[in-house]
Order: structure tokens, then C-alpha cells, then sequence
């Protein structure tokens, strides 16, 4: 036998009948038992004990620790402790790990070292440990170094990594998620509060997005939603925090950005490149956005206030037709409110017979005589009166009732058609929604039937949605349907994610040019003409007609007819007309419409009717704000003002424009403005920038002490003439 034992008394006897000894263990002393264990300790690499002198020079390193990370024992030794390790502090995403103390603090400091972690310098890998040390010190007071432990916490480290990046990332698109997208903003808001800085957010949902779901099932929309974040990443780059908020909900957050310019023209890329077709598993995708933005400090102070901000203002944007940004402002909230009570209103509106059908005339671009009559559903509310079809439509696609007011609007247009005493075509928009339902060909079937509609007459009008999911199923829609000897049109071309795949197997009759290529197209340096001319020769080498929609000019009429289109439509032959007056136009042989309208194009301008105010010199007027367009606007209130004369137009909510009297007569004036005004992202205009509340505040007012909209002092609502203090804080320059 081994080991500490010995043969210290006789237990048996040997060969010459003398009984053995018995075995008696020799124990080991309290110092060997530990040394022992330490051994075992430090070889099972479970950790390592180090030791330094007065001068925290290492004095001692556990041999196994030396040998496993190839150190040469004699250039460590004697060494400072702190020449170990890197001198770094922990990085933001792990500031729950954070170390308010560096190593060299506690060594100078000679205090207790407990669970520090610290990253060893080595050249090729990252190893971290977590040290442990007491100071030590001799009978008579003085300190002789430290005495510690040390163990490898580079894999527990990682795993906490791991589980702190799952709690604060999106798994499926590696974008912050909400609990970290709210922690970065409050963060942001807090710290930008007292710096008075500034932060827009931006609020993001797809739409047709529960489309590629339905159609192309749950792993097609994972992938969408993965390559949604990479354009993302890839538009914005460094620029902002973008998270995935869950479903198709994204928001961004925009540090020292407030110039509405700016964000919107950010908005419109990104509506722009998120409707691009997507490839998902060889099927073709496509969906859109809307955006919502708003501003810290003038749209909300604390997170809540701006989230809310943000959140009505994409309310707005998706209210609007979708694929649309809007811009927080304070009529939002009422505008949510009618929004709500329209959605309760519209499911009743079929039951209540408020919905009609208008006609616009599409008449041909060399006689001028009418060729098709467009439908164009509208709802005449009771109390609220005329409903755009932008606001209504949206709303219908929300509540899934697309689909049944499609399928009347269908059968309506057919029967009225019918009635009409000239075999004119009529055009019907479908929505993608009513196309790729099953049994859609039925319904025009049975719509033809039961209306007695020449099947040539009918031609239905189609966005380039629907080539979203099954294209096979989409190709034998179109081919049925051109069985039935209906016409197909392809509506809105070029507006954003056109492809020249669709024209080369989809049996289309028609290309509609949308009319956002005839706005701005006799700009000299516009180049939507050119744009307009290659559409034109394509559909020609299709022998497809061509549309221009939106023409509202006689230069703009003069240009589409030079660029080739076949056929026109627009305000300046005719506004959406009542099925009667139709019938009554047609009955006494009224098929050609003169062009009627402005001869030129000129900056859009929007008619408005509310109170504003006029500041000049140290007064502050009340006027009546006529019209606006982006470069100027028509008042009324002053009497007999001098051209030439400068004002500071307070349109509300922060917003100032310096502009000068070019025309006045009586009390009527028209100013241009010194900086051209930017779309709202809807049908307005709003200034660049906005009087920052930390200029009111500078100016003698607190922040707490302002209104909810920050600007009620400004509007003029708080009486009596201007605050001179504010002039030269109320006009912000680009």
C-alpha cells in the first residue's frame, strides 16, 4: 500500500507466525491538505491564483494559467499586474456589465478586488477573466501586496452577450427590438433635453403585407420582413437606430435632424425602395409603406408624447391611400377621431344606398372625342358631406370590406353603362385585394350577365399589385378573363416599382401613365417628359394604348399630345361627372370636350380659409390666409399695404415664413416667401423648420410652462401684439 499509511502495529502473522502490523494512516498536516487542493484546483483549470508585491509587480502566476495562455514565465513574473490585461472599458450594449472602476483604481487604492472582469492582452483571441484579491498587509501595518484568485469567464461572457442581445434584438431581423428601441429613445430624449438637441422618430407599417402571408405563407413573409430590414440598414446606414417593433411594424429614430425637408425627402426613399419587388423563394413580392413622423422637442418632450406623435401621424399617412408620409401635427388627434367614427360609418354605407358612381371622361388625344368613361366610386356622407376616395378606400381595405364594395362598384358600373345611348367603354379600377380572391372571374361574369354588357366594352383597370404571390394563378386570372373578351389596363404605371416583366406576359390593352410623370413635366429640367416619351414607345412596340392621367394645363395637355400618348384624361376636359349628366351629355351627341382650363402649369396651390398671423415690426396682425402654393400665398385683412413690404407669416404650431408683398389691392395681398414652403407628405405645405421651444425657452419662458402643442403662444391665441423678445428666435432658416 501507498500513500500516507503505515505498517505501525501486527494484524496477521507473516511466514514465520508473526502476526502483521495493522495499517495505520499517516495524515497529512493542514498545510499540505491545502496545498493539495490548490493543486487540484488550479490543474482542473477551474482557476488560478496570482500574487504581486508592494509595487504590483507579479510575484506569483499559477503555472497552468502561464502555460495555457503561452506566456513566457520569466518576462511575466515581475512584471506590473496591470501590464496583464487591457486597459478597456466594457461597451455600451453591455452596460449591465459595466465597471463603474478600472483595476488601477482598486490597486491604487489598495482596496478588496471582487468579480471585476478584465480582458488579458493578448494579441490573436479575447480572453476574459474574472480576478478576485484581498491586499495584504505585515504585523506591523504595512501592505505587502495583493493575494488573488482568477478563473476564465470568456464563454460565460459570450453566453451572457447572447442572452442580452436576445433580450434587446429582433431574432428574425437582427433590428433593436421595442424594449430596447423605447430604452434608446427615452435615453436620447433625456439626454438631448438638456443638451437642446433635437430627434425625429419615425413610425413605419407595410402595407400588403398580410397579403404575401395569405398568399405565399408565414416563411415568405419571415423573408420579406428580413429583407425589409437589410434596405432599411442599407438606406439609413449609420445615420439612425432602426427596430422592429413586431408583425410589420418598424420605427426609427433620427438623432439632430428637424429640417422637415430633409425627413421627407428620407420618407420618400424609403417609400420608394421598400415597394421595389422582392424575390422571396422564386416568387415575386410586392408590398408598400406609410410613414409617420414626428419631432422632438416640438411634437413631445418625454417618449410616450412622441411615440403617440409618430403614431397618429402614420394613422394619417395610411388614411391617406397608403404608400404616404405625414408629418405630426396637433389636427391629427381630431382627425383620428373622424377616422374612427368614418370606419363605423362606411360598413353601413352600402345597407344606406350613400354610395354612387361618377364618370370621367378618357377622350382621344387627336380629335379630342370621348372614348371611355372611367368609374369612380363615390360616398356622400350625411352629415359629413363629400368623403374622398382616398380617405374611404383606405379605410374599406382596413376593415376587409374592399372586397364587397369592389364587387358593387363592378356590377353598378355595368348595369349604368349599359343605359348609356352611345357603346362607349367603361373603365372599373379593382383593387388587388378583389383580383386575386378566388372566384374573381365569376364575378365579372356574372356582372356581364346580369347587366347584358358587351364583354368588349368592360375594361378593368389594374395596379401592379396584383403580380404580388402566385403568378402562375395571376397569368391564368389575366387569361380567363381575356377569354370573357374583357379589357385589361395596367393603371399607375411607373410609380415606383414598375418591371417590364408584367408587359411581357400579362395580355394588357392599355398602359395608364400616372399623373404624378405629368405634374412638373414642362419644367425645363424636369425629366418626366423623357420618362413619359419611353413609356409611349414601349407601349407602341405592344401595340398597347396609352393614358395620361392628371392633365390639368393647356402646356401640360400640349406635351403629352408631342410625346405620343393616344389617350388624355384630366380636369382640363372634364371633372368625375354624375351617371345623369352623362346620360345627358351623350343623349344630345356631346362627344368631344374642349380642353378648358389655365393655359400654363404653375406651382400647386391649395385654396384655405382660416386665420393667421401677420407680424411686422414690433405688431402682430390677424389676416386671412386665402391660397397657398410651396413659393407663396394670397391674404386678406390689411388694408392698402405697399409692396415691397416684409412680413413674418405665423402659420401656427411654431411655423414662420418670412415673405414680401408683390401684389396688393384693398385689403387683399400676395406674398411671395423668401424660402420656399416643402409638402406635409399629404395635399399641404408646411415651413422647413420650426421655432424650436428651446429658442422659447431661452427667450423667458420654461419648458413646463408651455402648452401641450408647445405653441399656443404662438398662434396668436394668447392676444395682444407680437413678443419682440421672439423675433429674431421665430425665424429659422434653413
Amino acid at each position: 500500500m501507498g500513500g500516507f499509511f503505515n505498517r505501525s502495529a501486527r494484524s496477521s502473522r507473516d511466514g514465520d507466525g508473526q502476526r502483521e502490523a495493522p495499517l495505520v494512516p499517516i495524515l497529512p498536516t493542514d498545510h499540505e491538505r491545502r496545498v493539495e487542493l490548490l493543486d487540484s484546483f488550479e490543474n482542473a483549470g477551474l482557476g488560478w491564483f496570482w500574487a504581486t508585491d508592494a509595487h504590483g509587480r507579479l510575484i506569483y502566476l499559477s503555472q497552468n494559467a502561464i502555460d495555457k495562455l503561452g506566456l513566457d514565465e520569466g518576462e511575466t513574473l515581475g512584471k506590473p499586474l496591470t501590464d496583464l490585461f487591457v486597459p478597456c472599458r466594457i461597451t455600451r450594449d453591455e452596460k449591465a456589465e459595466q465597471q463603474d472602476r478600472p483595476l488601477t483604481f482598486y490597486l491604487a487604492a489598495r482596496n478588496s478586488i471582487s468579480q471585476l472582469q478584465v480582458r488579458l492582452a493578448l494579441p490573436d483571441h479575447e480572453v476574459w477573466w474574472e480576478i478576485a484579491g484581498k491586499p495584504q498587509f505585515d504585523e506591523r501595518n504595512e501592505f505587502t501586496g495583493y493575494r488573488g484568485s482568477a478563473k476564465d469567464v470568456t464563454v460565460t461572457r459570450e453566453s451572457q452577450k447572447d442572452a442580452e442581445r436576445l433580450s434587446q434584438y429582433d431574432s428574425l431581423t437582427g433590428l433593436s427590438n421595442r424594449h430596447r428601441m423605447k430604452k434608446e429613445l427615452t435615453a436620447k430624449l433625456k439626454a438631448y433635453r438638456s443638451s437642446k438637441r433635437v430627434c425625429a422618430l419615425l413610425m413605419l407599417d407595410l402595407d400588403r403585407f398580410k397579403q404575401v402571408n395569405d398568399t405565399l405563407g408565414h416563411p415568405a413573409g419571415d423573408e420579406l420582413l428580413k429583407q425589409v430590414a437589410a434596405r432599411l440598414n442599407a438606406i439609413l446606414e449609420t445615420r439612425g437606430e432602426i427596430g422592429r417593433l413586431g408583425g410589420d411594424e418598424f420605427q426609427v429614430i433620427l438623432p439632430d435632424i428637424d429640417d422637415r425637408g430633409e425627413l421627407g425627402d428620407i420618407a420618400a426613399r424609403v417609400i420608394q425602395m421598400l415597394a421595389q419587388p422582392y424575390s422571396i423563394n422564386g416568387s415575386r413580392a410586392i408590398i408598400g409603406v406609410s410613414l409617420g413622423i414626428a419631432i422632438a422637442p416640438y411634437d413631445g418632450l418625454e417618449t410616450d408624447d412622441l411615440v403617440k406623435a409618430a403614431d397618429l401621424a402614420l394613422y394619417a399617412a395610411k388614411g391617406g391611400g397608403r404608400g404616404q408620409y405625414r408629418f405630426y401635427s396637433s389636427d391629427l388627434e381630431e382627425g383620428a377621431k373622424l377616422r374612427r367614427l368614418l370606419e363605423e360609418d362606411l360598413r353601413d354605407a352600402l345597407d344606406r344606398d350613400e354610395l354612387t358612381m361618377h364618370y370621367q371622361p378618357i377622350v382621344k388625344s387627336d380629335t379630342y372625342n370621348v372614348a371611355a368613361f372611367e368609374s369612380l366610386i363615390r360616398w356622400e356622407h350625411p352629415e359629413r358631406g363629400f368623403v374622398s376616395p382616398e380617405e374611404f378606400i383606405a379605410v374599406a381595405e382596413d376593415l376587409g370590406i374592399i372586397n364587397q364594395i369592389g364587387e358593387w362598384a363592378l356590377r353598378k358600373a355595368c348595369m349604368q353603362a349599359v343605359e348609356w345611348p352611345v357603346d362607349l367603354r367603361v373603365a372599373i379600377n379593382v383593387s388587388a385585394t378583389q383580383f386575386v380572391q378566388e372566384g374573381f372571374v365569376d364575378q365579372v361574369k356574372s356582372a356581364l350577365q346580369a347587366s347584358k354588357l358587351k364583354p368588349e366594352r368592360l375594361e378593368l383597370e389594374i395596379t401592379e399589385s396584383v403580380f404580388i404571390g402566385d403568378a402562375a394563378q395571376t397569368q391564368k386570372t389575366f387569361l380567363e378573363l381575356k377569354e370573357l373578351g374583357v379589357r385589361l389596363a395596367l393603371d399607375d404605371f411607373g410609380t415606383g416599382y414598375s418591371s417590364l416583366s408584367y408587359l411581357q406576359h400579362a395580355p394588357f390593352d392599355k398602359i395608364k401613365i400616372d399623373q404624378s410623370f405629368v405634374r412638373g413635366a414642362t419644367d425645363p429640367d424636369n425629366n418626366n417628359a423623357a420618362i413619359m416619351s419611353a413609356i409611349v414607345g414601349l407601349a407602341d412596340a405592344l401595340n398597347m394604348e396609352t393614358v395620361c392621367e392628371g392633365v390639368e394645363t393647356k402646356d401640360e395637355l400640349k406635351l403629352v399630345t408631342a410625346r405620343g400618348a393616344t389617350h388624355i384624361q384630366g380636369y382640363l376636359f372634364s371633372r368625375p361627372i354624375p351617371h345623369e349628366e352623362a346620360i345627358e351629355s351623350l343623349s344630345k351627341g356631346d362627344l368631344k370636350y374642349e380642353p378648358r382650363g389655365p393655359e400654363r402649369s404653375r406651382s400647386e396651390r391649395k385654396t384655405v380659409f382660416r386665420t393667421i398671423g401677420a407680424i411686422h415690426d414690433d405688431h402682430r396682425y390677424q389676416v386671412v390666409l386665402r391660397n397657398i402654393s410651396k413659393t407663396g400665398a394670397r391674404i386678406e385683412g390689411l388694408l392698402d399695404v405697399p409692396v415691397g413690404t416684409n412680413f413674418v407669416l405665423d402659420f401656427g404650431a411654431g411655423q414662420l415664413a418670412v415673405a414680401v408683398v408683390r401684389r396688393s389691392s384693398k385689403q387683399t395681398q400676395g406674398v411671395e416667401f423668401e424660402t420656399p414652403l416643402i409638402s406635409d407628405g399629404a395635399d399641404g405645405f408646411c415651413t422647413r423648420h420650426r421655432v424650436s421651444p428651446y429658442a422659447i425657452e431661452a427667450a423667458g419662458r420654461p419648458l413646463s410652462a408651455l402648452p401641450q402643442d408647445a405653441y399656443g403662444m404662438l398662434t396668436g391665441e394668447s392676444g395682444g401684439r407680437s413678443i419682440p423678445a421672439f423675433a429674431e428666435a421665430k425665424v429659422v432658416k434653413p
